[in-house]
């Protein structure tokens, strides 16, 4: 005998129907939120940064030819340096430093800064000290070389049929490497410093988004067959920070590989991986929230989904579990201190290969500054590097 069921009162079965749609808006709007921060987080490692301004001018003396900056552990750092400035002056040059307390940092300015000129709080600390080609006093000429973007603009600075390539890092311009061309140049080595997709100076990829070093290290490609159209007979690849990432891909897949006889990285990214993560705990980034915007990257609809142009195979990426396609010499400068790009892959791929590459580490120096902390030794550990593989002229 059946049992009759007993219906549900109205009244509940509209409470039920409320909550169910309360919890699916509720769940609508979580996981809308998740998609909102991944994407934010994954765009972060994409899209071409522009420079951020990371200190402030509290006091500029124009009598003693001083400036006073905010302390950050960059400010802080012994050595030569520039500043980006707003205003009507973009770029000056700093020196030793004077004095410093808790909160500020006081360095001699080596740009001659007078009443006429007006400068914003807001400023970036760099690295790059040259700014401009012809504050080397060195032989160059401008050139463009043609990649499957566009044109893209270089600097060449004439030596022996000798080349080095070099190819700057993320946010950044070719004026970053302007500081290695002294060196080179003294050892009778050609100076190609290039620009790449999406960097600001070469042209726009359909993205518009980095890949980085999956497609930017066509763009050195096309850079070393200039090389060799025009007097090459061997080339160099150095690359600064995610630059070191292009390099190493231009190194193992590039149809000139032949023509590559060594590599030199500064501050390099070596597996992008370990560089995200890092990045994300700095940036206090929940680590599983920092690997799914890692692993969205590598999906076809979910890189799409982030911006990016296509999907990003950190594998590939990855040359330390790569290390065996690497068959040049290569010289490793890296601080321990880097607070941006840990030194982690620049030891690891040294000790995967022990016989080609030569790591040498700094301390206190910071991302890609090693020049501008110790020059003297920066240029001694090129230049001893130069001469034992037969480099120099």
């Amino acid at each position: 005998m059946n049992t009759p069921r007993r219906a549900v009162p109205a009244g509940t079965l509209t409470v039920l129907r409320v909550l169910i749609a309360v919890l699916a808006g509720t769940l609508a709007v979580v996981l809308g939120a998740l998609f909102a921060l991944v994407r934010t987080v994954a765009r972060r490692v994409v899209v071409p940064a522009n420079r951020e301004n990371d200190t402030r001018i509290v006091r500029l003396d124009l009598k003693a030819q001083t400036i006073t900056l905010q302390s950050t552990p960059d400010t802080r750092l012994p050595g030569r340096y520039g500043l980006f400035t707003t205003g009507t002056v973009d770029y000056i040059k700093l020196g030793t430093i004077l004095a410093q307390d808790e909160h500020t940092v006081t360095r001699k300015l080596l740009t001659e800064v007078d009443g006429a000129m007006r400068l914003g709080r807001d400023a970036a600390f760099s690295g790059w000290y040259f700014d401009a080609p012809d504050q080397l006093q060195l032989p160059y000429q401008p050139e463009l070389i043609g990649t499957a973007a566009g044109p893209a603009p270089a600097w060449i600075f004439p030596g022996g049929d000798t080349w080095v390539i070099q190819v700057h890092g993320r946010g950044t311009r070719r004026a970053e490497c302007l500081r290695a061309v002294p060196v080179f140049h003294d050892a009778g080595i050609t100076s190609l410093i290039v620009s790449y997709r999406n960097d600001g100076e070469a042209p726009r990829s359909r993205s518009g988004m980095y890949a980085l070093g999956e497609t930017e290290w066509r763009d050195v490609d096309a850079a070393i067959g200039y090389a060799k159209r025009h007097g090459a007979s061997r080339v160099i690849l150095m690359g600064w920070s995610m630059g070191g990432a292009i390099v190493l891909q231009a190194a193992t897949r590039s149809a000139y590989r032949e023509l590559i006889a060594g590599i030199v990285l500064e501050s390099p990214v070596i597996d992008w991986r370990s560089v995200l993560t890092y990045q994300a705990q700095e940036n206090r980034i929940p680590a599983p929230l920092g690997n799914l915007a890692v692993s969205s990257l590598q999906g076809g609809w979910s890189a799409r989904a982030m911006g990016a142009g296509a999907p990003i195979p950190f594998d590939r990426l990855d040359m330390v579990a790569g290390a065996d396609r690497l068959h040049v010499p290569v010289l490793i400068l890296a601080s321990d201190d880097d607070g941006f790009v840990p030194s982690d892959g620049a030891h690891a791929l040294a000790e995967a290969r022990p016989d080609i590459v030569q790591l040498d580490v700094f301390s206190v120096a910071r991302h890609t500054k090693l020049w501008n902390y110790d020059q003297s030794r920066w240029d001694g550990d090129i230049r001893s590097w130069l001469a034992e593989h037969g480099f120099t002229a």
